[in-house]
């Protein structure tokens, strides 16, 4: 009779271990809330899902902004050229793109769910759709669980993997820590991570749905020079701050909000040192010589982002151009290259791709996974 497995939560890590476990011959059931499979997978990387980062084990490591010494092992004996390989074997074909990060040529995160499901089926993985009620557990080992129907499911191997408590419509409530904890877990505080940032600036509400496109991003804590995080790439405004791909991966490094505030600073053009943007907007001066400056830089940037500028700039919108000195265009440039706003705070953990915390790994095997204070978990 072979090893009875159940795997709690269907998302990417419950999918990943089925497939592994029934390819070994074991007897595998995966217990899903949801009706489908895989409901996180679906929202990823704005319905993209970006599978992978195409790096080796050291890249991968240091993208951990948290003990990821702690991931070792599970890097080495699974990388991201395996996890290629297994979707490409699959059947999809990847893609590449900027920060070495890998989508499904299809743009279509459905067809990452549909190789791993498809492939758990053909495993001979069973699909059983429930809540987790408890954990049972005999003589310090976990035995199997108790759905919340009444339904008692034995096993000689437990796996959670119900995920976090981010985005709660696609089944991440938080039901992992709870059975890790009636076994004798520890839970480390649940904080936000990979969430949009709430700024002090009220000025941003004006520019609610703005995407900035090809900027840098500096990010340094208040009262200390040296930048926690520096990238490239997209941002949205909202009405309550920053959102969009480079806000996300800035919040996995602001641990210390709201206690302590970060200045995030933009570079509206990255492309262009301060010497040859004096020089762009000279000529854009020159081609508008005769109008105000709140038309002379149309060209320059969003309509939307105008009045913010002009304001920070501190120059009269009516001002002609062939007036304007140089002191002045020194703080226009100052704002296009270092347009700052401070973190305040992070939205809540329900809008968050990531939670940060949960169960404390010092109780886990990281060679393994397997629990530390109770056998079969």
């Amino acid at each position: 009779m072979s090893e009875r497995i159940i795997i709690v939560g269907g998302g990417a890590a419950g999918l990943m271990a089925a497939v592994t476990a029934a390819r070994r011959k074991l007897d595998v059931t995966v217990v899903e809330r949801m009706p489908k499979p895989g409901r996180k997978i679906m929202i990823t990387g704005k319905g993209r899902c970006n599978v992978t980062n195409n790096t080796d084990l050291n890249g991968l490591i240091a993208a951990v902004t948290k003990n990821g010494r702690f991931l070792y092992s599970a890097f080495s004996k699974f990388s991201a050229e395996d996890t290629i390989s297994f979707f490409e074997n699959a059947g999809i074909k990847l893609k590449t793109e900027r920060g070495n990060r890998v989508f499904p040529q299809s743009d279509k995160s459905s067809d990452i769910v549909d190789a791993l499901v498809n492939s758990a089926k053909r495993a001979g993985v069973k699909f059983v759709t429930g809540r987790v009620k408890r954990l049972l557990v005999n003589d310090g080992k976990v035995t199997g669980i108790e759905c919340d129907d009444g339904r008692i499911i034995n096993s000689d191997a437990t796996i959670i993997s119900t995920g976090g408590k981010s985005y709660p419509l696609t089944g991440s409530t938080g039901d992992g820590y709870e059975l890790a904890a009636s076994v004798g877990h520890t839970i480390m505080s649940l904080r936000p991570s990979l969430v949009p940032l709430v700024v002090r600036e009220g000025w941003c509400s004006s520019l609610q749905g703005l995407s900035l496109k090809n900027v840098a991003v500096t990010v340094s804590e208040k009262d200390r020079q040296k930048p926690v995080f520096s990238d490239f790439g997209e941002l949205m405004l909202t009405h309550y701050g920053l959102s969009g791909p480079i806000a996300l991966s800035a919040s996995a490094h602001m641990s210390k909000v709201p206690e302590t505030h970060y200045y995030f600073d933009i570079d509206l053009k990255p492309a262009l040192d301060e010497a040859k943007l004096d020089a762009r907007i000279l000529r854009d001066f020159e081609k508008y010589s005769k109008k105000n400056y709140s038309n002379a830089i149309q060209d320059l940037l969003p309509s939307k982002l105008i009045p913010v500028v002009i304001k920070l700039s501190q120059i009269s919108p009516e001002e002609k151009v062939n007036q304007i000195t140089k002191e002045q265009r020194l703080k226009l440039i100052n704002v296009l290259k270092r347009l700052r706003l401070e973190v305040i705070g992070l939205r809540p953990i329900e809008e968050a791709v990531v939670t940060s915390g949960g169960v404390k790994v010092g109780e886990i095997d990281p060679k393994t996974m397997k629990s530390k204070v109770v056998d079969g978990l």
